[in-house]
């Protein structure tokens, strides 16, 4: 019973399948039967009949019989061969011959692409003939007009044009040829070998136009505009060089020569309608003249600059060297009292050094001046390089003598500070008294005995000759600092005598109750008696503080309160 149960429901599911694939392969059959409606449907015929509206001759002809050869083919031969394979299609679907079916369906699907290719291309092919007819007939008019206005302008202006008339006028006659030939092959319905027509035409007409709006402008430049330049440029060369300049360096009556020859060359270019290249080359000729003028003005503004500064720079280098002699004086009049590195007894000799060769190279450009036989430009970038030199070494000469009256200078500071470090000293002394301080600790008369040898040490050195700066500024530093961290201790010293005072007095009250405290404070007396006084302090505010917490900033507070 299972199997005929198990039997049937296989028949089912296959039976479902074989339904479900039937409808999937009805609707294709039914997409390409629409598609093969709409290839029908396509209006081929009517856009054939706008071929009919040209001259049916020649090459469209040709054209629109093969484009209907082509449809009539599609409609009696390809169409219902379709429609047969559909039949058969749909035959083998209701058979559930799928294999069949599939292999229809892609025979079906091939025909029809290669159908809708096929049409596609007619349509293309068939609309650039049509199009090309449009266009033609619209730019043909205009390159006509382009044409008569050419025509026009050579004859009204045809001297600005010169020799290149003749050949303009060649050139036009080929066009009006070419327009001949266009209009023959319109007539013989040849539409795309005219349109190849139209458009070299257009190219041409475009160039031609250029030409001829180019070269009366660029003939001028040939003949008048850039001659008349150098022309101008050469007689101001002459005449700079019977002022006394000198411009071997220069050259221009030698680019002045080949660059006449160059345009008198562009001249006959310019009548094989070289245009182009004619305009580069003119534009390369006026960056020369350009290059040339702005030479010969570098020359006048260098000669300028000689002249004006060259005298300048002497009384410069002069008043460098007398400097610098005053300086050779200082250092020997600072060296009687003063410690002197070797490299600052040498800086002296070392500047003038450079003075003597500054002089030199300026003495080597006055005499080339008196000789006129060298160009301005090389004597000013070198004139140029001898005041920068200069300057740098004025700042030098400066740099020096400012060292020079530092030293002095670091000697009254030196003995300033001296003094002030002395006051502070005494200063911590009478704060000493000042307190009643039972005692003072070892090491706080050691520290003081330390502060009083680093003073004299710095006041020895300053009566030493000649003074070595670098060392009694190395030891008015060690003293100084050795003042600050007696003040400082003295300061804390102070502070702990009254403190530990106070803290002892304030626990007196816990004595009696407290062992602790008892022994704690009598500990702290006795470092006190010894002169302790930090080690009293600790003693007692650690005694108290236990039993008291706070106490020792409610001592404190009283202290400031009292104070």
């Amino acid at each position: 019973m299972q199997y005929v149960i198990a039997g049937i429901i296989l028949i089912l599911i296959l039976f479902l399948i074989g339904v479900l694939s039937r409808k999937k392969y009805y609707a294709e059959i039914d997409r390409y039967e629409a598609w093969k409606v709409d290839i029908m449907n396509r209006p081929i015929p009517e856009e054939l009949s706008k071929v009919k509206q040209l001259n049916m001759t020649g090459q469209t002809e040709q054209l629109f019989e093969g484009w209907r050869q082509g449809w009539d083919e599609i409609v009696a031969v390809e169409l219902p061969d379709i429609e047969e394979l559909l039949f058969d299609a749909e035959e083998y679907t209701d058979k559930f011959r799928y294999r069949k079916t599939r292999e229809t369906l892609a025979k079906i699907d091939e025909v029809l692409t290669k159908t809708e290719a096929k049409i596609d291309k007619i349509l293309e092919e068939l609309n650039e003939l049509v199009g090309s007819e449009e266009k033609n007939r619209e730019e043909i008019e205009l390159l006509q007009e382009e044409y008569i206005s050419s025509k026009k302008q050579l004859l009204a202006y045809r001297h600005t044009y010169g020799q290149a008339a003749k050949k303009i006028e060649a050139v036009l006659d080929k066009l009006a040829k070419e327009i001949e030939e266009f209009k023959a092959l319109t007539d013989q319905g040849n539409y795309l070998d005219a349109r190849e027509i139209v458009l070299n035409l257009g190219q041409e007409m475009k160039a031609i136009a250029y030409k001829m709006e180019s070269i009366p402008k660029l003939t001028a430049d040939c003949e008048n505009i850039l001659p008349s330049q150098l022309y101008e440029l050469e007689a101001g060369y002459v005449e700079m060089k019977e002022q006394g300049y000198v411009l071997e360096h220069v050259e221009v009556d030698k680019e002045v020569k080949e660059l006449n020859e160059t345009l008198a060359a562009f001249k006959g270019r310019l009548q094989s309608l070289e245009v182009e290249e004619v305009e580069q080359g003119l534009q390369e000729i006026k960056s020369k003249i350009e290059m040339l003028y702005d030479s010969l003005e570098k020359e006048v503004h260098a000669r300028h600059f000689v002249l004006q500064y060259k005298d300048e720079t002497t009384e410069g280098l002069i008043k460098a060297k007398e400097e610098n002699d005053d300086i050779q004086y200082e250092v020997n009049v600072v060296q009687q009292g003063y410690h002197l590195h070797e490299s600052d007894l040498k800086a002296p000799q070392e500047l003038q050094k450079k003075i003597i060769q500054l002089s030199k190279r300026h003495e080597l450009i006055i005499e080339k001046v008196e000789s006129n036989k060298t160009a301005y430009t090389s004597l000013s970038e070198e004139l140029k390089e001898i005041r920068s030199g200069l300057e740098v070494l004025i700042g030098e000469q400066s740099e020096f003598a400012v060292f020079l009256q530092n030293l002095r200078k670091d000697e009254l500071t030196t003995r300033e500070k001296i003094a002030e470090l002395k006051k502070k000293t005494a200063e911590a002394s009478r704060m000493i008294a000042k307190s009643n301080v039972p005692g003072l600790p070892a090491d706080y008369d050691e520290l003081l005995t330390e502060v009083h040898r680093k003073i004299e040490q710095v006041n020895a050195s300053l009566t030493e000759k000649p003074l070595n700066m670098k060392f009694i500024q190395e030891t008015l530093l060690e003293a100084a600092g050795t003042v600050d961290h007696f003040y400082s201790k003295t300061q804390d010293l102070i502070e702990n005598v009254l403190l530990s005072e106070k803290i002892i007095q304030y626990g007196n009250r816990y004595r009696s109750r407290y062992n602790s405290v008892r022994e704690g404070l009598q500990a702290a007396e006795e470092a006190f008696r010894q002169y302790d006084y930090r080690k009293a302090l600790e003693e007692a505010a650690t005694t108290i503080e236990k039993v008291e917490p706070g106490a020792m900033k409610k001592i404190e507070k009283m202290i400031n309160i009292e104070e």
